[in-house]
């Protein structure tokens, strides 16, 4: 029998737990008399409490932990705190703390929230999906652990980036906190040191892969698709094999995305977009070398093809532009075993084994990191870049800091100023020479939410590829004069709810106008699209 919503249930409930801030007539009818300090304190004042409580501790971890315990305590004030600190917090809630949150899971775990999926549940999925409270729920995140940021397997630790990702989907975007769902689908570890960790929490043996695996998941997808039929389910941090077939099986029949595949190409091509304005040239004049060739590199290079088709090029002449170097060297033709999708970029030139080789092979215009390999942008290859290159186009997007392929203060310094620079984690303010660069992050974060927010306003059936451009070329619109005369390929991240706002309504109007929307256009969708934004504000 369910509990009355009074009493200590109130104050145990973080949808409802107002705190101190309960008026003195809430805590009458709710009997909460007696529970509290007599004192009733404004939001404002309970947010500076608490962020004077954070910024205590210089532990990034400890950080995260007295966020999370505000979440799980009190979910309006947490989303308050967050979206006016947006800038301070979002590398504690996400990369590059989450991380490090993820590694520790076992051992920091206090509060349980989402779902978890094992294969030791293959055939009771839809009995484990109606044990969600949740009456509705809109979006879903969703992973397997396997390859988490550039960290690997990570098992059930995992579940910390669809929590994390879901925080951002709310600050930046409005998306209901109360209708969003983090999934963790847990089919084994193949990591040493959790099937002997005594504190792991999920299963302690190696993965399921082949047919179990995907009929586990074709469970889970028809389960929660039945129970909420418009969800939107995103896809994160599934290692390769899986992550293609996944979007590939899927991508027609469901509302889903794979946001290490589309959402970081999106907002690469952004980048992109910002670094040729910039240069006064086209994403089209680019050639461009990616360190990588896995799910998110070969998702950027699919997207950057469109992009230069839309700029006059045909398939072929924009594939020609863009080369991919992998842990055996340069993709070239005469290699053997290529997949299908690393063999559309092959190009027919001398195998290299060096990325530095690459460079004098190649003679690039920019070069993008997104393998996750520590340093690998060296003095050696930004000095190359720089020789090459009146501006040469430095992207390090490994994540989080630890596998950043350079510093921001690394690019700037070997290319005496003369990159354009943008990161996958953050880096401080870079002076050199009597001018003062700002580097951004070009982070998932500045496009995923806005795209959300777009394709649940409109209950659109698929997110076909043409959102993902229409996501980047919005974002670049917000991007300054000022921010690139900074060196910022990216707006502050202090701007990023009016940011997500307006992808949302460009990803809105490509939802309406190619046919996939479910509603009909409304008169005013700006101000449609801010009245579905979730704000966190008390009941009266």
């Amino acid at each position: 029998m369910a509990q009355p919503l009074e009493g200590i249930n109130v104050l145990r409930n973080p949808y409802v737990n107002e705190g101190t801030a309960f008026s003195k007539e809430a805590r009458e009818k709710l009997k909460l008399r007696g529970l509290l300090p007599p004192r009733i304190l404004t939001i404002e004042l309970q947010a500076k409490r608490f962020m004077e409580r954070v910024r205590e501790t210089d532990d990034n971890l400890v950080k995260y932990e007295l966020l999370d315990s505000l979440r799980h305590r009190n979910r309006t004030l947490y989303f308050y705190v967050l979206i006016n600190h947006i800038e301070e917090l979002m590398p504690i809630v996400y990369t590059p703390t989450v991380g490090k949150a993820c590694m520790d899971y076992d051992h920091i775990f206090r509060n349980t929230d989402g779902l978890y999926v094992s294969i030791e549940d293959k055939g009771q999925v839809a009995e484990l999906v109606s044990n969600c409270p949740q009456e509705n729920v809109d979006i879903i995140v969703v992973t397997d652990g396997e390859r988490i940021l550039g960290l690997g397997d990570l098992g059930t630790g995992g579940m910390g980036i669809p929590k994390g990702k879901l925080s951002l989907y709310t600050a930046c975007a409005g998306i209901h906190p109360e209708r969003s769902l983090p999934v963790c689908i847990d089919v084994g570890t193949n990591n040493p040191a959790l099937l002997k960790d005594p504190l792991y929490l999920g299963l302690q043996h190696p993965r399921v892969d082949g047919d179990a695996y995907y009929e586990l998941l074709e469970e889970f997808i028809l389960a929660v698709r039945k129970r909420w039929p418009g969800v939107l389910i995103q896809f994160e941090d599934f290692a390769n094999r899986h992550a293609f077939k996944l979007l590939e099986i899927w991508r027609d029949k469901v509302t889903c995305f794979n946001d290490d595949i589309q959402g970081t190409a999106s907002v690469t091509v952004s980048g992109f977009m910002s670094a040729t304005k910039a240069k006064g040239t086209k994403v089209s004049d680019e050639k461009i070398l990616f360190l990588g060739a896995g799910e998110a590199a070969l998702g950027c290079s699919n997207l950057l093809v469109q992009a230069m088709i839309a700029e006059g090029l045909t398939e072929q002449q924009a594939r020609d532009r863009i080369f991919l170097f992998d842990s055996k060297g340069l993709v070239v033709s005469s290699r053997d075993n290529l997949s299908h999708d690393k063999a559309l970029y092959a190009k027919d030139v001398e195998p290299c084994t060096t990325f530095l080789d690459a460079i004098e092979t190649v003679k690039p215009t920019a070069i993008v990191g997104l393998a996750a390999q520590s340093g690998a942008f060296n003095a050696y290859v930004l000095g190359a870049m720089a020789r090459l290159n009146e501006r040469p186009i430095i992207f390090a997007l490994s994540n989080p800091t630890s596998k950043a392929e350079c510093t921001a203060r690394e690019a700037y310094t070997y290319t005496e100023g003369r990159c354009l620079f943008a990161c996958g984690s953050p880096f401080p303010p870079v002076e050199l020479n009597g001018k003062t660069f700002v580097p951004r992050q070009g982070n998932n974060s500045y496009v995923f939410p806005g795209i959300g927010l777009g394709a649940l306003y409109t209950k659109a059936s698929l997110i076909p590829d043409g959102v993902f451009l229409a996501a980047a070329r919005a974002l670049t619109e917000t991007v300054t004069d000022e921010d690139l005369a900074n060196g910022s390929l990216f707006p502050s991240l202090t701007e990023v709810r009016s940011v997500s706002r307006h992808i949302a309504q460009r990803v809105a109007e490509y939802c309406l106008e190619s046919g996939i929307a479910q509603i009909e256009k409304p008169a005013d969708l700006t101000a449609a699209l801010e009245d579905y934004m979730y704000k966190p504000k008390y009941l009266d």
